[in-house]
């Protein structure tokens, strides 16, 4: 069977559409299949909309989650559940053609077990998110330590194998095509025209994609702390050349105030440069050793007599004081 799992978040305007359209392409596959949507704390109607697509249609699966977890925690809640034996992961703006599912399944028929898929070409309303999204994974290429293939975001496919290994990791600041990427397996690519968003705004606000960058680097990299050493290494030889340039002046009143001027300068801000990237690690080593889960999934709506939500092991630490359950309705 195949899985799809579709983040939605206000998206009243094109579940229908996208629905169909996604029909259309997995009845290519000859394959038994499920969409799982994920409401991610909706304030519109995409909640109801999804129940009246849950109640006419076996095939769609509808994940509530507590409240609005954002797009990593309502992606982690699909995956927990998931039951296919190829998971496709995909937004449902339609920036990720459904047409381009069954290229992926028949790659992963032909014996991949990760199928990501690469942005060949995009076309943006928002020109600056186009000129700047090119120049993030430059520049995640050139500071990772990990190779991740670059132009390729949460659009692509797993097998069982590697969404077991993904749910079964327990950091929160997940970028998930560096984990996919780090997880092995065998790889294939799929190229595609990413598009336009069919309708409506885009939901990911600009700090949160400066948020998403900043995990991808930190959960693949440490070079920005490396290049903090690198810095204050620089800063002290600098201080050193102006010590001695001081010293040897022919003018040692003046030079001296704007030697030691733009010393304490120079070092402070490389001090505040460095202990801004510390205080990045710093802030995600906290966030992990709280242990706070993704998200929290409210109520899992399906017709299948199997439960659909996959046993996992961060449910037990899940529970609050009150007690925590995965209800089905």
């Amino acid at each position: 069977m195949i899985s799809v799992v579709v983040p939605i978040y206000n998206e009243e305007v094109l579940i229908l559409q996208f629905h169909e359209a996604i029909t259309n392409a997995l009845e290519e596959t000859n394959e038994d299949w499920e969409v799982v949507y994920v409401n991610d704390g909706s304030r519109d109607s995409s909640l109801e909309i999804l129940r009246n697509l849950q109640s006419s249609d076996p095939h769609v699966v509808v994940v509530e989650l507590s409240r609005n977890w954002g797009h990593m925690g309502a992606i982690s809640a699909g995956l927990q559940t998931a039951r296919g034996d190829a998971t496709v992961i995909m937004d449902g703006d339609f920036q990720d053609p459904p047409e381009v599912v069954p290229e992926l399944v028949e790659a992963w028929k032909a014996g991949a077990e990760v199928v990501v898929a690469v942005r060949r070409s995009r076309q943006e309303r928002r020109k600056l998110l186009a000129k700047l999204f090119p120049l993030f994974y430059r520049l995640l290429g050139a500071l990772s330590d990990f190779p991740i293939p670059l132009d390729a975001g949460i659009f692509g496919l797993m097998n069982r194998q590697a969404v077991d290994s993904i749910n079964g990791m327990r950091e929160r600041n997940r970028y998930l095509p560096g984990l996919r990427a780090w997880v092995g397996y065998s790889n294939a690519v799929v190229f595609y025209d990413r598009q336009d968003r069919a309708g409506g705004d885009g939901k990911l606000s600009f700090m949160s994609r400066i948020k998403y960058a900043m995990d991808a680097i930190t959960s693949f990299s440490y070079k920005p702390l490396r290049l903090c050493f690198l810095l204050a290494s620089m800063s002290t030889f600098a201080a050193a050349l102006l010590a001695v340039s001081t010293i040897f002046s022919r003018n040692p009143f003046h030079t001296a105030g704007f030697g030691v001027a733009a010393a304490i300068f120079f070092v402070g801000s490389m001090l505040l440069l460095c202990l801004g990237v510390m205080g990045e690690y710093l802030g995600r080593v906290y966030d992990e050793v709280r242990g706070r889960p993704l998200s929290i999934i409210n109520r899992v709506y399906s017709q299948s007599e199997m439960l659909p939500v996959q046993a996992d092991s961060n449910y037990e630490e899940m529970k609050p004081a009150g007690g925590f359950g995965v209800h089905v309705a």
